[in-house]
């Protein structure tokens, strides 16, 4: 059984994700130095916290807000937990650079930059894990190769 897929709306990658953050607007202002994302949206609520944004990096979408009980709950940031469920993925032209420059902004490098060959058929990428100031975990990758 196949599921179908509706394309996304003009502009907006097919997938995207949320991140919990336990100051949003401090957040959004590191992502965008340490990792290079470009604010696309950002709605201040009349409380001066976040209410929502889109930070955009090559195709990819990440939302970010401040959490003040008036839904979801459930999404908390791994600061708050003592770790995190899931690792975010992009792309990037120079994995080298891109590391450096998440490093000097304060970024925890859990793996430095390695190529790895994933064998015939596949390809070689080089990538390096960061852990951002909220505990989130990133992982960047440069496509070297295909076969």
């Amino acid at each position: 059984m196949s599921v179908a897929s509706s394309p996304p709306p003009k502009g907006y990658p097919s997938h995207s994700c949320t991140l919990a953050t336990t100051n949003a607007a401090a957040h959004i202002d590191w992502l965008c130095k340490a990792f290079g994302f470009e604010v696309r949206l950002k709605v201040e609520g009349d409380n001066g916290k976040i209410a929502y944004s889109e930070l955009v990096l090559g195709g990819g979408l990440v939302s970010i807000s401040d959490r003040d009980g008036r839904g979801q709950d459930w999404l908390k940031s791994p600061k708050l937990l003592g770790g995190c469920s899931q690792a975010v993925c992009a792309y990037v032209d120079d994995v080298d650079a891109h590391c450096e420059r998440a490093r000097k902004a304060g970024a925890t490098i859990v793996s430095e930059p390695k190529t790895t060959d994933y064998g015939d058929g596949y390809w070689v990428d080089r990538s390096y894990e960061a852990i951002d100031l909220e505990g989130h975990h990133w992982w960047f990758m440069q496509r070297l190769q295909t076969k």
